[in-house]
């Protein structure tokens, strides 16, 4: 493949915010390519309309919502509930902020490992210990919990007696928070106990040697053991539940991952009408001025000139091409999926990538890439256009239904069941076959089910 072909099928594959990115690096590496500047795309004639795709306009509701929040009385509207007299307001717009440092304008959220380190110092953690305390912060993973042995530990630290790093672990297990570095769930636990002060001894042995059991709602033999009624059983379990057994998962939850559509359905007059989200793409063009008055004085630098103004064209017309396919596939989608963008999920047909294809006349390959890590804002949510490939399951009737619309019954079905009495796999197929005719045996419900993180059965029953 040229090296103009490659580049085109590499910008189909990328997302939203990776085009971007791509984009702006070559505009700093090639002289010849420019931004157009948004004034004057302002003030410049429409371009023409393609055949098979049309930008995304301008949208004439938020620019009516953006005057209306310009405009708009807020301290008469809001009363009594506005926070803020118009004089403090007033004052604390006047307060310049090129005299805010970016300190003061930024913030992170601190993490596990700084926390912890923090309080080491702040303790009586000699230099040994502080050496041997960062080696194990810095073995922790997302819950909080070590994931390297005394033994392993000691492999890093070779002058370190494994006393020494056990008692460094005990120290930091008992910081902020409580039962950080512990090695299982069951010292986690215990750490925490001790530290509040919990020794019932029914506790003790409920977390030492009956999580498992706990776990699988085995309660009647724990209530014959410990000589305790349901209700008393209840009150250990609760009292556990004020316990945290991940505790350094509020440190790594990260921030949120907001997802920018590349494509926008509405339903309008009755049909759908799809927009290529455009919003943040620079706007290419060829530096005229470089291209008019830059001279080449050898033959090095006309090849050189040639590559670059070769390359900027070629970039602008596979930009277009992507824009194009996406358009196309997704009008594609939204005819074989036109049920599922009226009525929903549970309307979503089996559809596979080589339907798509030969209904554009194009590669399959073409529709994998330009499918991937692409989203669509749908009257229904926001989707990845790969779901909207999936597989089939036969009806009695001899047509056929989607997997992921079958997905989405079998969770409504769960979510409706009765918590005490919660429905077995093979009782969720029995309702599939009589309200779909579907055929779909029990494994695979439990396939489903597995997939989309909801447990079985015995696991999702609520004694108390």
């Amino acid at each position: 493949m040229t090296p103009q072909l490659q580049q085109a099928i590499k910008l189909l594959q990328l997302s939203r915010l990776e085009l971007v990115e791509s984009i702006q690096q070559e505009l700093m590496e090639n002289p010849f390519l420019d931004e157009l500047d948004a004034e004057v795309e302002d003030t410049a004639p429409a371009r023409d309309s393609l055949d098979d795709y049309e930008p995304a306009h301008a949208d004439v509701e938020s620019r009516a919502s953006e005057e209306l929040m310009r405009n708009a009385d807020w301290e008469n509207y809001l009363g009594e509930f506005s926070s803020v007299t118009k004089q403090s307001l007033g004052r604390e717009l006047e307060v310049p902020e090129e005299g805010l440092s970016l300190e003061a304008r930024l913030t992170s959220r601190p993490s596990l490992d700084g926390h912890l380190s923090w309080q080491m110092r702040l303790s009586r953690f000699s230099e040994a210990e502080l050496e041997i305390g960062e080696m194990i912060i810095g073995n922790l993973d997302s819950r909080g919990y070590l994931q390297a042995s005394v033994e392993e530990l000691q492999v890093l630290l070779p002058d370190v007696s494994p006393e020494a790093i056990e008692a460094v672990i005990q120290r930091i297990q008992r910081l902020d928070p409580v039962g950080v570095a512990a090695r299982t769930v069951k010292e986690c636990l215990l750490v925490q106990m001790e530290v509040l002060g919990l020794d019932d001894p029914i506790l003790l042995s409920l977390v030492r040697e009956h999580l498992e059991d706990l776990e699988q709602h085995r309660y009647k033999p724990l209530t014959k053991k410990f000589k305790i009624s349901m209700d008393e059983l209840k009150e250990y379990l609760d009292l556990m539940q004020t316990l945290e057994p991940m505790p350094g998962a509020t440190f790594f939850s990260g921030e949120p991952q907001y997802v920018s559509p590349d494509v926008f359905v509405y339903m309008l007059g009755g049909d759908f009408v799809i927009v290529l989200n455009e919003d943040g793409f620079p706007r290419l063009q060829l530096n005229s001025y470089y291209v008019e008055n830059v001279k080449a004085k050898t033959s090095a630098e006309k090849d050189y000139f040639q590559s670059k103004i070769r390359s900027a064209e070629w970039l602008m017309k596979s930009l277009y091409q992507r824009q194009r396919t996406l358009y196309k596939v997704m009008e594609s989608i939204v005819r074989f999926q036109r049920e599922f963008f009226e009525h929903g999920v549970s309307r979503l047909k089996p559809l596979i990538l080589k339907e798509v294809a030969e209904d554009i006349s194009m590669h399959e390959s073409t529709v994998s890439r330009i499918t991937t890590s692409k989203y669509v804002a749908t009257p229904h949510g926001i989707f990845e256009l790969k779901f909207f490939f999936n597989s089939a399951l036969d009806l009695d009737d001899g047509t056929q239904v989607g997997s992921e619309s079958v997905k989405a019954l079998i969770k409504q079905l769960i979510s409706g069941e009765n918590p005490k009495h919660p429905m077995s796999d093979e009782q969720i197929g029995e309702i599939l076959k009589q309200k779909l005719e579907v055929n779909i045996a029990r494994r695979t419900v439990a396939k489903y089910r597995t997939a989309m993180n909801i447990e079985s059965s015995s696991k999702r029953k609520q004694v108390f």
